[in-house]
């Protein structure tokens, strides 16, 4: 992938009357990357995909494609199309006339239009349902033919806009496998607007998670997984156990946290040059915090906790638990492990961490 950027945000702004959709956006989308945007309804992430597609025109500030300002370029003369959340296929057509249509809009004569198609036909392996109409295919035969009918024009950036979520949980994977391999073999960028958590950490090589029309922070799925910024963050990725408190102690190796739910103890490392009495915030994933019938090992950071109940999520479950205070706690664990616990709702067990495992949230 190459670190140069195809596109770039200076300073955009949306707003619809009073209401700021998209503030202050300063963002650059590298070429041959994949960029997945999240964040909660109304944050901004459909607005900021649109003004990229054309659809929409800042209010403020600039957006360039390649260097040139596109503002006020008509959305057929800037070669990004869009999978939508609805395919918006034309029913009437079959699924090679709904291939064909970008390139016969854009003049490409017969024999070379149906060589693309052809192409694409193979590549998304849907050559047999070429003269269907695509309302007689499943879900997932309807994604192929939505990508390869944004794909055949070879853009240099594909925008899609929750492609996924109208698909079973198996197509889902299926297709989230289909659109990496693509991205990676094409070396086109990808925009990739989502609610789910599992599709853009899988996906993408950078996540940008959105507040409120601003950015709360953007990098690479794991450091975004193991050390949110904000707390905001750490809430929204649902998978962290988030403890404020007051510094109580500080030494070379360790800084010590009192919080309601009892004092903990966090790796110097991991914090901002903390002195006693400052407020802080720190978290500890779910897959990093332990659990047993028995009392940890010292050197653990630990409190007891009850069972609240469990959710499962494919291979592991996530156990919820109350500690003091009513603090709510989340351990992820594989089943086989919680055989071995046999937790029932409502039993007591030891929850411990590593001091390692936590990570300091920065201006908390």
């Amino acid at each position: 992938m190459i670190d140069q950027a195809l596109v770039v945000f200076d300073g955009v702004v949306k707003r619809f009357g009073g209401f700021v959709a998209v503030e202050k956006l300063n963002l650059d989308i590298r070429q041959g990357e994949f960029l997945a945007i999240m964040g909660s309804s109304g944050c901004g992430k459909t607005t900021t995909l649109r003004m990229l597609a054309g659809l929409e025109a800042p209010t403020e500030g600039e957006i360039r494609l390649r260097g040139k300002r596109i503002n006020d370029l008509p959305t057929w003369q800037r070669d990004t199309p869009m999978v939508w959340q609805s395919l918006a296929l034309f029913p009437f057509l079959t699924v090679r006339e709904n291939i064909e249509f970008s390139l016969r809009m854009r003049g490409v004569e017969r024999s070379e239009r149906r060589k693309r198609v052809d192409k694409w036909l193979e590549r998304m392996q849907i050559g047999e349902f070429a003269e269907r109409n695509v309302a007689h295919l499943s879900g997932g035969q309807r994604q192929r033919v939505a990508l390869a009918r944004s794909l055949v024009t070879e853009p240099q950036i594909l925008l899609l806009d929750e492609p996924l979520s109208a698909l079973d949980a198996h197509l889902k994977i299926r297709m989230q496998t289909v659109l990496s391999n693509l991205q990676r073999e094409l070396g086109i960028t990808f925009v990739y607007v989502t609610h789910s958590q599992s599709e853009a950490f899988s996906m993408a090589d950078r996540v940008v998670i959105m507040s409120r029309g601003r950015i709360e922070q953007i990098g690479n799925p794991q450091d975004i997984y193991r050390a949110p910024r904000t707390r905001f963050v750490a809430e929204f990725l649902g998978s962290s156990n988030i403890f404020a408190g007051k510094v109580s102690n500080v030494s070379e190796a360790i800084v010590r946290i009192s919080t309601p739910a009892g004092e903990f103890e966090v790796a110097s490392n991991a914090t901002r040059h903390l002195s006693k009495g400052d407020k802080a915030t720190f978290v500890v994933s779910g897959d990093r915090v332990l659990l047993s019938n028995q009392p940890p090992a010292d050197g653990l950071n630990r409190l007891q906790a009850s069972v609240v109940g469990e959710e499962f999520v494919g291979a592991t479950a996530v156990i919820h638990l109350e500690g003091a205070e009513h603090i709510e706690i989340k351990a992820q664990k594989s089943h086989d492990e919680l055989e071995r616990l046999n937790l029932e709702p409502g039993a007591k067990v030891w929850v411990s961490w590593r001091p390692d495992a936590s990570h300091v949230l920065p201006g908390e």
